[in-house]
């Protein structure tokens, strides 16, 4: 049986620079679900806006959100897809 899949965006800012490579091992550890990811570096406040379009199971993609909302200084919203 396949597993149902939905289709959302996680808005992520990154105020916390030193926070950047644990951020990054989370999206490598989830990669097979993004389907890409935009970085936008807003140096006049001194973060990162990250947004990144994932395809996956529900559980799935509230673990990923849950993990990148943890790190220090990142936070994280998930917005879903009716689909």
């Amino acid at each position: 049986m396949e597993t149902k899949t939905r289709i959302a965006v996680v808005g992520i800012i990154v105020e916390k620079k030193e926070s950047a490579d644990a951020l990054n091992k989370v999206l490598h550890q989830y990669g097979k679900y993004i389907i890409g990811r935009m970085g936008i570096p807003y140096r006049e406040k001194g973060v990162n806006i990250i947004s990144i379009a994932v395809d996956a199971p529900q559980d799935i993609i509230s673990a990923m959100s849950g993990q990148i909302g943890r790190l220090e200084g990142v936070s994280a919203k998930t917005a879903y897809s009716g689909l």
